[in-house]
């Protein structure tokens, strides 16, 4: 399950605005490019285990505080869907 979590924290961390809203648009959750790409550029290099609630949260805490606090809560809807067991 590891090797899984890696990938997806890879690509996380490497996730570009227009991949952001494909997946978002897939589980039909609400997000503009404006947002998309202020979210796309806070995680670009950032590290973060999305699988460690704690990493997790913090990342969509500070989220909040760039693209505001509705984007933060469908961004975590959209956390939620990759690490889905």
């Amino acid at each position: 399950m590891k090797i899984f979590e890696n990938i997806i924290n890879h690509k996380i961390n490497t996730i570009t605005a227009d991949e952001l809203l494909k997946y978002a648009k897939q589980f039909n959750i609400a997000l503009n490019r404006l947002q998309a790409n202020k979210i796309a550029e806070y995680l670009r290099g950032k590290n973060v285990n999305i699988f460690d609630d704690s990493q997790k949260a913090a990342l969509v805490k500070e989220i909040a505080k760039s693209a505001g606090p509705e984007t933060a809560r469908e961004v975590n809807k959209l956390f939620m869907q990759f690490t889905k067991s």
